[in-house]
């Protein structure tokens, strides 16, 4: 394959900014179409370091396409300040119009590229560029409040926002460094955060060195609730004025997950034209975030080699989407359906419809018990039937003690911490966990799908959090976590207008619990975990109703939290239950 590459090529932005460039050209005289990708981890290594999760670049190159990796702004070789999100947009924008007036592009670009990379995507997209014709972000969201930095509840997402800004935060303080600017102690303090254990303290403690050198840091922390500040970076909540198809790819255990699949029910039912409607593509697998989390292998939970991310062909679907709708070939060979997604419990890949999958039968589960549902040896049961008596669990919620973080949807960065299908018998052994178990199943139940958790609570305290996990209880006692949610209640009603709890009052609280897509095995059993802290995936609730990111360790309240169930309050987990012949085989 021949190619040339052009390095640090400055592409100049509306505000007089000129952006670090690479461009590779394929063999030819050209003009290309172009395939772009924004980053703010080094454009030198764009796709070119064997990241599974990525496509080739040189695949890209040898199929026709000129590629172009670009630095954004404040970051790597291109000058000015690194603001997550703010300058994306138009940045993006002004970098497709200058693409299109390259003599070697042929007017046509298609977009690319996993996490952050996703972010310059949609928001560029929202920009409704004529050059671009097409995106494919990889394990991203369109709203940065719901996913990565706070929670569909409005929960502070600490996992991924201390890891991901103490990084950012690192390498600022290197391009300063390196400058003559910045302090040599904070490089310790920033080692410190990323080096050491998740402390039960409050690990925000050391935030004072993040946000010297990531300011941004400090402005999530003072934005709790979903106000402007986040609404200029929530794409998807204007997708009538994106006009592109999109392939999405994300993973059963991805801090992303919820995101992805909402950005594509979004676009396919209000996207800007018939071709952004029509041309949306989603591909979930078993995988979480962090690299080395996509081989389909965890510490607990084995999903084979069909489910490493490898199995699933990234450069073959991006060329696959790129080739259709970029170079606008009709004829392109692509799948018959629109969704392709990995079945955990059978450990297969399906091709789907739509989504959510048609013919989806959601199911109440209901919540029973005596009121001892305190710990997976507990009364707490988890029924279809009717429940016929009045019962209430409680426990205390000890913001000292948080129900400590096993797996799920993290990124994971401290020591001894690791995302994905983890055992959560430890967590389930705490007093303060209820756990909700189904009898032995006698034949498979498939869950795929949105799971909601409807709970009616009260609590001593003016807020608090409740949290839910839907784990898969396997024959030699795992107790594997398959997806989890938070509520805080004093965004119950919204996510902009706060309103605390009058202690002692019951509510109805509804918490989104993610997705997923499982087939419990007959001789398994379908289990309910309810707390009150999952941590550090959430921050934790101080129990105060004040500031929590303001609240000092003396601040902390325990509160004494109450889940009731029964005719008058039907307590319940909603289960997306799928009917197929083949699960049953």
């Amino acid at each position: 394959m021949r190619f040339s590459v052009d390095v640090d090529v400055t592409v100049p932005m509306r505000d007089g900014i000129a952006l670090a460039t690479n461009v590779w050209h394929p063999e030819g005289p050209g003009p290309f179409p172009v395939l772009l990708i924004r980053t703010p981890y080094g454009k030198d290594d764009a796709g070119t370091y064997g990241n599974p999760k990525l496509p080739d670049v040189f695949a890209f190159v040898e199929a026709g396409y000129a590629v172009v990796a670009q630095d954004v702004r404040g970051t790597s070789r291109s000058p000015g300040n690194f603001v997550p999100g703010v300058h994306e947009s138009r940045d993006g924008a002004d970098t497709l119009t200058w693409l299109a007036e390259q003599p070697w592009c042929d007017g046509t670009v298609g977009m690319w590229g996993g996490s952050y990379m996703g972010f310059t995507q949609w928001l560029a997209a929202a920009h409704a560029s004529p050059a671009l014709r097409a995106i494919a972000p990889v394990m991203s969201s369109a709203d940065l409040y719901r996913a990565p930095w706070y929670s569909p509840g409005g929960a502070l997402s600490q996992d991924t926002l201390l890891t991901w800004s103490t990084l950012s935060a690192l390498r600022n303080l290197r391009r300063d460094l390196t400058d003559g600017r910045g302090d040599p102690a904070d490089a310790q303090k920033l080692l410190s955060i990323v080096d050491s254990p998740r402390p039960l303290r409050d690990p925000l403690s050391g935030r004072d060195a993040v946000t010297r050198n990531l300011p941004w840091f400090g402005e999530v922390l003072g934005h709790p609730e979903h106000d402007a500040f986040w609404q200029e970076v929530a794409p998807i909540d204007r997708c009538g004025s994106i006009n592109v198809p999109a392939l999405q790819i994300g993973g059963w255990y991805d801090v992303f997950i919820g995101e992805t699949i909402r950005s594509y029910t979004m676009m396919r039912n209000h996207g800007g034209t018939a071709a952004a409607r029509d041309g949306q593509r989603l591909i979930v697998g078993p995988w979480a975030h962090p690299d080395g989390a996509d081989l389909g292998t965890f510490p607990d939970r084995s999903f084979g080699l069909a489910g490493s991310i490898k199995a699933a062909g990234v450069t073959d679907e991006h060329l696959r989407f790129f080739d259709r709708w970029v170079r606008g070939r009709t004829d392109t060979p692509d799948h018959t359906h629109r969704v392709r997604i990995f079945v955990m419990g059978i450990d297969r890949w399906r091709d789907e419809e739509d989504w959510p999958l048609p013919g989806t039968g959601y199911t109440d589960f209901f919540l029973s018990g005596g009121g001892r549902a305190n710990t997976a040896t507990s009364d707490g049961v988890l029924t279809r039937d009717g429940v016929q008596e009045e019962a209430t669990d409680t426990f205390l919620y000890d913001p000292r003690r948080p129900v400590p973080t096993l797996g799920g949807t993290v990124l994971a960065g401290a020591s001894g911490d690791y995302p994905g299908p983890a055992d959560q018998a430890a967590v389930e052994a705490r007093d303060d966990v209820l756990c909700f178990t189904t009898d032995v199943l006698d034949h498979p139940v498939e869950v795929t799908g949105h799971v909601t958790l409807v709970l009616h609570v009260s609590s001593s305290a003016p807020d608090t959090d409740f949290t839910g996990k839907l784990v898969d209880v396997h024959p030699d006692g795992r107790a594997i976590l398959l997806c989890e949610g938070i509520q805080r209640a004093r965004y119950r009603d919204s996510l902009t207008d706060p309103a605390l709890m009058e202690p002692g009052t019951v509510y109805e609280l509804t918490i989104d619990t993610g997705v997923t897509s499982n087939v419990f095995l007959a001789g398994h059993r379908i289990r309910l975990e309810v707390s009150s802290s999952n941590f550090p995936r959430y921050d934790r609730n101080t129990n105060t109703g004040g500031t929590i990111a303001t609240d000092t360790e003396d601040d902390l309240t325990v509160a004494v939290n109450r889940v009731h169930h029964g005719p008058a309050h039907p307590s319940r987990l909603v289960l997306p239950l799928i009917e197929r012949a083949e699960v049953r085989a």
